[in-house]
Parts: C-alpha cells; structure tokens; sequence
C-alpha cells in the first residue's frame, strides 16, 4: 500500500550483536497503514568505510514512495568478506521474521547497494541459501525465513572485485598514477585478503563459472565517466567493459536486468534516486 502522504518515519533498531558490538538497522517506514514493500539497503565505502546513514537522501526518496528501508550496518574492513554477507543473510530473514510489528509485507523485500554495497547486494541475491552465509540462526521464537529477495538494486556495483583490484594495481604502476586510485589496493587486501577470495566472492565471475544462482530482476545505475566502477578488464577476452559484461552475462543466465547510464556528476541526485524508485515500485508492487 501507498504512504498516504509521503512522509514517514525513522527509528534506529540493534538487530544483531557481535560481542560489544551492536549491528544496527535504521528503518524508513512510511505514513500509512501498510503492509508495506521493503529494501534491505547496503552503504558503500570499499568494504571498509561507510555506515547505515550513507545512502539516507536515497532511501528518504524510497520511504516518501511508500516503501520501508532499511538501511544496515555490517561487519567489514578487516572482519572479512563472509563477516559481512552473514550480517546481511540474517538481516534479511530477521526483517522479514519481524515484518508484522513493523508493518512490512514479508513477501515483498528487495534489496539495494551503491559501489561495494551494491556488489554485496547482488551477491546476497545471487546466494541466499549459501551455508557460508547463512551461519546465523534467528531466534528459536521466530519463525523460520530464507534471505530470497524480490530485485536488486544497484548503483555503481563494484561487480568484479578481482578486475577492479588489478585496475587500481596498473594505473598505480603507470607514470602517472590517477588520483581516483586513492587507497584502493589496500581497501581490497584488507577486506579480501587474497586474489582467490575475490575470484570466489565473486558475482561476475560465479556467473562465468557457470554457477546456479538466483537471477532475480534487477537494474543497475552507472555514472558515466567513471574509471572506478566502468572499465575495460583486459583478462576478459571480450571488448565490454564490466557493467555491460555482466548484463551479458546476467541475461544469459536468465536474468532480467537494465543497465541505465547517467551523468556522473549528478549520481548522488534524483538522477539516480529516481530510476531506483520506479524500478522498485514496480518490482515490489507498490
């Protein structure tokens, strides 16, 4: 159901404890009755940066559309990949396990992420029954759900981190190094660790592995010009760069998928709100 009149609400929610540490959910919720459609959002920040309040002017334009966000804080940097897709595994199945008091249709949750989060995003799609990922049990008192999510949502997805890693590695040993480079190299060795981690975790290369994964519908807004996120990966053995290598490749394996260009300049607007937000009413039903 529509918010009733575009507002709505924020209230910050621990939804997992790591020790001492407190992993928090902000969640969006519309004005209305609901039930309501609902996105998991995933901040980026190279594996090591970001919070729950990065994307907030994205999912501030998702809740005055009428649909419940929540934003998430995950394990990262130096916890390790499978930290973080275990966070957001359970944080799926603990939304949808909560959704009646939270006023959220079980039934209609997808997913979002901008640059690392948007390659998490659409790697939790791909794998929501991966044992690896699925560690962390809810509570016995819950009653049992799986991380299936309805779409994915991207903006700039660092899809392959393995080709992105190397990028930043040549254009460091060029003549002139470009800035955009910046700490790239040691974001990835210290989230990933190894180059076969970044094979495995992998949501371009799992495809061309031939792997069966989920394909659920999904789209992906990319700035243009933008050398972090759209290249050419030279090991490829095609001429696409890797947006277009991995609508290729998603399609292929039965997906549905629409990749739409935009300014760079203007991604963090509406330019890149709005595509997200049709495409999520749509898909959720909204």
């Amino acid at each position: 159901m529509h918010a009733q009149t575009g507002a709505f609400s924020t209230k910050d929610i621990e939804y997992l404890r790591h020790g001492q540490r407190a992993m928090r959910m902000r969640l969006f919720k519309p004005d209305g009755t609901g039930p309501f459609a609902a996105i998991v959002d995933l901040h980026g920040g190279a594996w090591n940066k970001g919070n729950l309040t990065s994307c907030n002017d994205r999912d501030e334009v998702f809740a005055k559309a009428g649909i419940a966000v929540a934003a998430i804080d995950f394990r990262h940097a130096s916890d390790g990949y499978l930290a973080s897709m275990a966070d957001i595994n359970y944080a799926i199945r603990w939304l949808k396990a909560h959704a009646t008091e939270h006023g959220i249709d079980a039934n209609r949750v997808g997913i979002c992420g901008q640059s690392s989060g948007g390659h998490l995003a659409m790697l939790a799609a791909m794998r929501p029954n991966d044992e690896r990922y699925t560690t962390i049990n809810l509570d016995v008192s819950m009653p049992p759900f799986h991380a299936t999510v309805c779409c994915v949502g991207m903006a700039w997805p660092v899809i392959n981190p393995l080709s992105r890693y190397r990028n930043a590695l040549r254009g460091r040993a060029s003549a002139t190094p470009p800035a955009w480079i910046g700490d790239i190299p040691e974001s990835h060795d210290r989230y990933w660790v190894t180059e076969e981690n970044m094979s495995e975790g992998n949501p371009l290369l799992a495809l061309e592995r031939g792997e069966k994964v989920e394909t659920p519908p999904a789209l992906w807004v990319q700035g243009t010009p933008d050398d972090v996120h759209d290249y050419h990966d030279p090991g490829s053995g095609g001429e696409l760069n890797e947006p277009e290598r991995f609508v290729e490749n998603y399609r292929n394996s039965g997906g549905s998928i629409e990749l739409i260009y935009i300014d760079n300049a203007e991604r963090s607007s509406k330019a890149s709100f709005d595509p997200l937000t049709v495409f999520f009413c749509e898909h959720l039903s909204v």
